[in-house]
């Protein structure tokens, strides 16, 4: 396994995240723009694991560093209403008798297949708003102890289920920046480009910016060109 410069496992530091107060995530002036009483709680499973051949190994789960990681995303199904087409972490509205844990591991479980029995949840982060379809998503940072295998559950939800590896998002070859225009206006925001078995795919919007906040946070990011601009056909 490669080497850190945090002497701690990968799963230590993902754990410390999940308790550090200061970690807000991205965009914190979006929170004015959305009416939070009223907005719609919804929450993500943001799930690491240990790549494929290191999986069964104990050893290697207990020292694992970022490199070793993997996490779970999917495509979403180009014939949804919200969203279609991109990247997210497995996830969805909260029910009226469900907390925020129990909505993310559901919408896991009914998305990609995942038991998650085996997965471990370190925290709750803190909330975040989403003002295109007002809701408050909050990320779910969760250690995948016992893997399993996920695919496409209902191919109306999701076209693609896929882990993909944390040193390829980290890859500076693989980052850009997304450039959104709409209505004169441009919004420029963090990607990943990820290769899945010969399938590209374009990591944009709310779950780049979790990544990539994340990965600052951490010390994991590398240096990358921030000056690679992306234009979103959108």
């Amino acid at each position: 396994m490669s080497s850190d410069p945090d002497h701690r496992s990968a799963r230590e530091q993902l754990a410390a995240l999940a308790d550090d107060g200061t970690f807000a995530g991205p965009w914190r002036h979006a929170r004015g723009e959305v009416d939070l009483s009223a907005a719609r709680p919804a929450a993500v499973l943001v799930l690491f694991g240990v790549l494929d051949d290191l999986a069964a190994d104990h050893d290697a789960q207990a020292l694992a560093v970022h490199r070793d990681l993997d996490v779970l995303l999917l495509a979403r199904a180009a014939t949804l209403r919200s969203h279609a087409g991109q990247v997210a972490f497995p996830g969805g509205r909260v029910e009226p008798d469900e907390g925020i844990v129990e909505a993310a591991l559901r919408e896991a479980t009914e998305e990609t297949g995942v038991d998650t029995a085996g997965v471990e949840v370190l925290g709750a982060l803190e909330s975040l708003p989403m003002p295109v379809s007002n809701h408050v998503v909050t990320p779910v940072l969760a250690w995948w102890a016992r893997q399993s295998a996920v695919g496409v559950v209902d191919p109306a939800e999701s076209a693609h289920v896929f882990r993909a590896p944390v040193a390829d998002l980290l890859d500076p070859a693989c980052r850009v920046t997304t450039v959104l225009r709409q209505g004169g206006r441009a919004w420029r925001g963090p990607g990943f480009r990820v290769d899945d078995g010969g399938t590209e795919h374009l990591v944009w919007g709310f779950t780049a910016g979790i990544l990539d906040a994340m990965f600052d946070h951490l010390g994991w990011t590398e240096d990358w060109d921030r000056a690679n601009e992306l234009e979103l056909d959108r």
